[in-house]
């Protein structure tokens, strides 16, 4: 380390931690935005996103995606017993193994040199990342299924989306898909003067918690799919979306979906999707998996 190391907190006990702008001229390499580069370099952001897990969160293996020049990497590395980072760019990674090499050589760091969306990734026990903005939902939706507490970076609209609530202008496909897997809070907005270069949108950390839905679903993939296919018809009536969007959901017999949501709530059908409770999609969804199954044994 050099004199432009910063000292570290309470929190992070023993450990100097680096400072991000002294990161980014060891490695001589600036952030592209064309390639989703985004450097954290705030101190004070960097020193609370790792706070925001929950306070029970296991930390033995925290997994980060797109660590850039390791700030936020050498950060976890103060709190988790491993870390595991995946990095795409292969300058970057290089950059990573010469700069903590000796948490490497401890058995405390492992860098998977890949693409996140198509490594296998480790039996991690959280996530905390600032993620590359372009892959943001692809990969949510890899991390939200493993059931682990996640701390994410995203675009600030991306970010209100996942925890709107019903009823409300934000809410979409992304907030009921989401909120499937897990508790979404919005836990502090962060302006583009805390990233090198600065984006040209506001970010926000977003803390998921995981827990099961209220609802039951018999068929979780048909539920996500069933969720995507009503969000796609959000102007029409419930009615109209089952009956629109047969070639996302594969229902093959909707007027007898239709008729046996009349049967058991009519006013559903007259709903818009963004009306709809999770809850609400759940029964429609099991309805319609109920008929499908009816039809195909008779």
């Amino acid at each position: 380390m050099t004199e432009q190391d910063g000292v570290s907190d309470g929190f992070y006990g023993e450990r100097t931690l680096r400072n991000p702008d002294a990161l980014i001229r060891r490695a001589g390499l600036r952030g592209d935005p064309d390639q989703d580069q985004h450097f954290l370099v705030d101190d004070r952001v960097l020193d609370r996103v790792p706070t925001y897990l929950p306070d029970d969160a296991d930390t033995s293996h925290i997994l980060e995606v797109g660590p850039g020049t390791g700030a936020l990497t050498d950060r976890l590395l103060a709190l988790a017993d491993h870390v595991t980072v995946v990095e795409r760019d292969v300058r970057l990674a290089d950059f990573l193994r010469r700069e903590f090499a000796d948490d490497i050589e401890a058995g405390d760091l492992t860098i998977l040199e890949g693409d996140a969306l198509e490594v296998d990734l480790p039996d991690f026990t959280a996530c905390v990342a600032n993620l590359p903005y372009g892959i943001s939902s692809e990969i949510t939706f890899r991390l939200l299924p493993e059931g682990k507490p996640l701390v994410l970076m995203f675009q600030k609209e991306f970010a209100e989306r996942m925890a709107a609530e019903s009823a409300t202008d934000a809410y979409g496909r992304l907030s009921v898909s989401a909120q499937h897997y897990a508790d979404i809070e919005v836990v502090e907005p962060v302006p583009p003067t805390a990233f090198s270069p600065p984006p040209a949108v506001d970010s926000a950390v977003v803390r998921t918690t995981p827990r099961d839905p209220d609802y039951e679903v018999d068929d979780p993939e048909f539920f996500l799919d069933f969720v995507k296919a009503l969000f796609t018809q959000r102007r029409k009536t419930i009615r109209n979306g089952i009956r629109n969007t047969t070639h996302i959901t594969g229902i093959e017999h909707p007027e007898r979906v239709i008729e046996a949501v009349e049967d058991h709530d009519e006013v559903l059908l007259r709903k818009r999707a963004g009306k709809l409770a999770p809850e609400q999609f759940a029964e429609l969804a099991t309805i319609a998996v109920d008929v499908e199954r009816r039809e195909s044994d008779a």
